[in-house]
């Protein structure tokens, strides 16, 4: 889910394939905790390979900056419910009380279209998705270290520091959960963007001509 913050504690329901028949080849997965750099390592990469880039619903409310459709599509609690309730989620999770999902349309409009279909979501959810579509690429964005994510968290100006702490503190359970699960199928570390963005695109561009 893009933009979501990943190392808090919510609910992670089954995944939900948007059609069986889809094996998920043409899908990239990035995770990683809050303050790895995965937004703007994956709008990189996208930018550069000219991958579409999958935007996720969610029920918080908009941000001076955002724009509706293109960084979320921000619908009401009762809209996201009403869609759970129809199945029109690959994944959805409730994150400190707001509702993030990844909409089964954003996967079978670049299924259709041949595209390589990039999607930015939490830990919770690669997993999930991996499960539903085995083919999918899955990578796990971390830190160098984790001072460097205390760093990056506190620098983010987006949460007081009681917020900062709380994310720091699922960070590195995240991440231990993330391995153990055995889902994902690499991990690169975000200590300078460009290599990041380098290593990324290197394990996705053998996939292009596959979607």
């Amino acid at each position: 889910m893009t933009g979501q913050d990943p190392t808090a504690e919510h609910e992670t329901p089954e995944a939900q394939p948007a059609d069986p028949a889809r094996s998920g080849r043409n899908l990239l997965v990035v995770s990683g905790p809050s303050g790895v750099g995965k937004t703007t390592v994956c709008r990189e990469v996208a930018r550069r390979l000219g991958v579409v880039v999958s935007v996720s619903a969610t029920t918080r409310p908009i941000r001076s900056g955002e724009v509706d459709g293109r960084d979320y599509h921000f619908i009401s609690e009762a809209e996201f419910r009403r869609r759970i309730a129809d199945g029109r989620f690959v994944e959805w999770a409730d994150v400190f009380g707001r509702l993030y999902g990844t909409p089964v349309e954003e996967l079978a409009r670049a299924s259709d279209a041949g595209e390589v279909l990039l999607l930015e979501i939490d830990v919770q959810g690669g997993i999930q998705v991996k499960k539903a579509f085995p083919d999918a690429l899955a990578v796990l964005l971390v830190a160098p270290d984790v001072q460097a994510l205390r760093r990056r968290l506190s620098g983010r100006g987006t949460e007081g520091p009681e917020e900062a702490q709380r994310r720091f503190a699922k960070a590195e359970k995240e991440i231990e959960m993330a391995r153990l699960a055995g889902c994902y199928d690499a991990e690169v570390v975000n200590d300078r963007v460009e290599d990041a963005v380098r290593q990324v695109m290197e394990l996705v561009e053998p996939r292009r001509n596959q979607a």
